[in-house]
Formats: C-alpha cells, structure tokens, sequence
C-alpha cells in the first residue's frame, strides 16, 4: 500500500518580510539623514568669538554655529556685518546730534558696510521705538527683562533716555555685556542686508537647529 507523506507547511513569511522591510527602511532612513545633514550643515556657518562683549552668554574663545534665515526676532543674537562707524575707539553715528555724549542712542548708521564680522543680540527691530535706561532697553515705552545681560554701571554709555525710532529694514544690535559692547547705541541700526545668520544650537548632525537665547 502506498504511503503518502504529510505535505511540509509552507514557512511563515510575514514576520522575516516585515524584518527584512524594516531594516531596509531604518538604513534608508539613516542614508537621509546622512544627506540631509550634509547639505544643512554647508548651510551653517561657525564663527570663534574673539571678544567680551556678549558675556556672560557668549565666553570668549567660544565655537558659535550661524543660520540663515527670515527676519530676526528681538532676543535673537545674530552675526553681521557692522557699519563704518563701528570703531572700537571712536564710534562714528550717522547723526551728529546722537550716539556717543548724547542722550539719544543712534538711529541712524552710516551706509557703508564694514568686511569684519560682529555677534550682538535684537533688541529692536523695524519701528521699533528704543531708549537705554542703565543698560537696560526699553522698548516702546516698557523696559525688557533681560536677566542674560551684565551689570552695565554708571556713566553717559548706559543710559540713552530719549527714544529714537529704528528704520525701516533695519535691527537694533546690543552687546548683552553692556559697560563694554561696541553696538548700536554708538553707530546705530543695522540693515536687515548685513545679518549673516542668526546664532544657534545645532544637533544630528546639523539637521535640527534652534536660536541660542
């Protein structure tokens, strides 16, 4: 009599399949990941702090990591380009009658955009109304909070009472270590043309970037 043999069950495909998927996806994924970061991170520019004017934020000596992006925000430190009278011994504002020995900050900048690079912080931006009470902004009639900032001390470089109008297209840019930042209280706004990026904290590799504040 003949016997025939139980035929095999076939061997259950679903869950290697399902394996097999998802490895293939996870280094797929991770290849993305790869790319994406190279091409954000030709997009982020690192710039070494040489002085103290954004301290205790900024330490000199420190590595920062810039990103281009839309308009800036007030509380945003960004990196720049300086106008001419950006001159760390004898300021130059565009106004005579403001800046330096006043009681006006500058508002108006000369037009001529200096090669060296500067990193301050918004504190104002396009309409904005600013004056400078012991190194504290006060902006449209209300003075910030601003605990980041150093003790700025007495003297005419701390205090701007009256307020000027920031242009349009244009930043106003203060060092957070007041009693010694070269900034806009001096030489005055900068146009929105001359920011290079805004400083940030990047991770996985460069792909996920958020402003340092």
């Amino acid at each position: 009599m003949e016997q025939l043999s139980t035929p095999a069950l076939p061997v259950p495909l679903g869950r290697p399949v399902r394996r097999r998927i998802g490895r293939r996806l996870l280094g797929l994924g991770a290849i993305l990941l790869v790319g994406v970061g190279f091409v954000l991170h030709k997009n982020v520019k690192r710039y070494t702090v040489t002085s103290g004017s954004m301290e205790p934020t900024i330490q000199v000596g420190q590595r920062v990591a810039t990103a281009a992006a839309g308009a800036p925000r007030v509380g945003d430190i960004v990196v720049f380009h300086p106008p001419a009278g950006a001159r760390v011994r004898d300021p130059v504002c565009g106004s005579a009658f403001e800046g330096s020995g006043s009681s006006r900050p500058c508002d108006v900048a000369l037009a001529q955009e200096l090669d060296s690079v500067f990193v301050k912080r918004v504190v104002a931006g396009p309409g904005d109304l600013i004056a400078i009470e012991d190194g504290h902004v006060v902006r449209n009639g209300v003075r910030e909070s601003e605990p980041y900032i150093a003790p700025c001390g007495p003297g005419s470089a701390c205090s701007f009472p009256t307020a000027v109008r920031v242009p349009p297209d244009e930043y106003y840019l203060l060092g957070d270590n007041r009693g010694v930042s070269d900034d806009s209280r001096f030489w005055g706004p900068v146009p929105s043309a001359w920011i290079i990026g805004t400083v940030v904290h990047c991770s996985l590799l460069d792909t996920v970037c958020r402003p340092v504040r």
